[in-house]
Parts: structure tokens; sequence; C-alpha cells
């Protein structure tokens, strides 16, 4: 039976609908962080090496507390704001890109986790050897601010960056990528990824340390090339069972 076609004005309120719902998750979540806020902050202080934050304003001791719940919430609430967006968008898919989309949600949550793991085990170094650059003549004095701000940028980076199977999976799928492509532009890919991994990795040793980093992304690309393949096979496959139709 056919879906009822939705005016503008039902769309709007429906949008209105899964915008108060994720919200009201944000909001919870960042609710019960906040009462957890001093915990999680020794979580984020603990690669620093025992760092004693400063606070230079009368308001920074609730708005550290209230920044690190909200990142948290924000974070923490994806797979209901992420889901509320899939619902939101799913009527105007169709049926295969409508199979495709939640399994990569599902995916695209995963390795972002997985990224953000990974990003808090290279934080210890590369706050060990940032703080090593300071001259003799500064006095560093880790503000609470920053230093939050820091960490949740750089974990953030790390879950973008694991991204790119589900980025090139999409790209892949609306056709402006191709296996063919991916294949032949790997020294091209692979140096652009050294070259983020130098840059996200500021320590001493211009190759160890990279390439701790590079080789999970090489991975992640390697294993986006496999799933382009499967993709462009299953795409064939579709083309030739309908041509046979048609014969």
């Amino acid at each position: 039976m056919p879906e009822k076609e939705m005016s503008f004005w039902d769309h709007l309120e429906e949008l209105r609908t899964r915008i108060l719902i994720s919200l009201l998750a944000i909001v919870i979540i960042t609710s019960v962080a906040l009462i957890f806020s001093d915990t999680i902050l020794k979580f984020l202080l603990a690669p620093s090496g025992g760092l004693r934050l400063k606070a230079f304003g009368l308001m920074d001791g609730f708005m550290i507390k209230f920044r690190i719940a909200l990142y948290i919430g924000v974070a923490a609430a994806f797979p209901i704001w992420g889901f509320e967006l899939y619902r939101f968008i799913v009527p105007g898919l169709l049926a295969r890109e409508r199979k495709a989309l939640l399994p990569g949600l599902l995916v695209s949550t995963c390795l972002f986790v997985v990224g953000a793991v990974f990003g808090y085990y290279l934080l210890g170094e590369m706050i060990h050897v940032m703080i090593t650059l300071f001259p003799p003549e500064v006095d560093f004095l880790p503000a609470a601010d920053a230093y939050i701000s820091f960490v949740t940028f750089f974990l953030l980076a790390c879950g973008i960056a694991f991204q790119l199977p589900v980025v090139i999976t999409i790209l892949v799928q609306l056709r402006i990528l191709s296996a063919s492509i991916l294949r032949k532009q790997r020294r091209i890919s692979y140096f652009i990824l050294f070259a983020f991994a130098e840059i996200i990795t500021p320590v001493s040793d211009p190759i160890v340390a990279p390439l701790v980093v590079l080789i999970p992304l090489i991975l992640l690309y390697e294993g986006s090339v496999w799933a382009a393949i499967r993709i462009e096979a299953s795409r064939l496959k579709s083309a030739k069972a309908s041509q046979e139709i048609i014969n």
C-alpha cells in the first residue's frame, strides 16, 4: 500500500517532533553527565600525567562542568538523534538505500567510538611532548577551559577520521567514486593519510609515532576499497538481472 503523501506543513511538524525528541535526549544525558562531571574530568585528565588545571573566572567552576556534560550529552545521544534524522529522511529514499542507511548509521557509531578511544590512547604522549616544547622562559599555566577544548576537539577529530570507510562507501553509492579510482589513487591517498598522521602526532619521532596512526587508517582505506568492490559487483549483478528480465 503506497504511503500517504505529506504536505509541507506535515513535514515541518514531523521535523519539529524529531528535533524535540533529539533535544530531550541530549538534555537528559547532559543532566546525568553533569552529576558525574568530576569523575569525567578526572578521566580526561588522566593522560596529562598529573596536570593541575587553572581557572580564572568566578563562573568557570560551573561552566567547566557544564561544558563537559554537554559534550558527553551530544556525543552519547548520537544513536538517538542520528536515528531521528534517519526516520525523517527515510521516506524519501529508495528501498535499497533504506536498507543500507541504518546499518551505515550503526557502523558509523562504532567507528566513531573506536576512533575516540584510539585518540585517547595517543593523548598522553601528545600532551607530554607539547609541554616540553615550552621554552624555559615561559611558565605554562594550563587553563581548564583550554585543556578541555583541546582534548574534546582531538577526540572528535580522531572519531571523524575513523569515518573514512563510511564517507567512501557513500561516495561509491552515489557513483562519485569507484573501486578502480580508489585503487589507482592509492599512493596519493596514503600520502594524504600520512600527512594527517604527522599533523595530529606532534612528537619528536617523525616516523614511528605517525605510523601508529597511519596503519589503522590504511586498514580502513583498504576496507573501503573492498566495500566499493562489493557494492559495484552487486550493482552489476542487479543490472544483469534486470536486463535478463527485459529480454
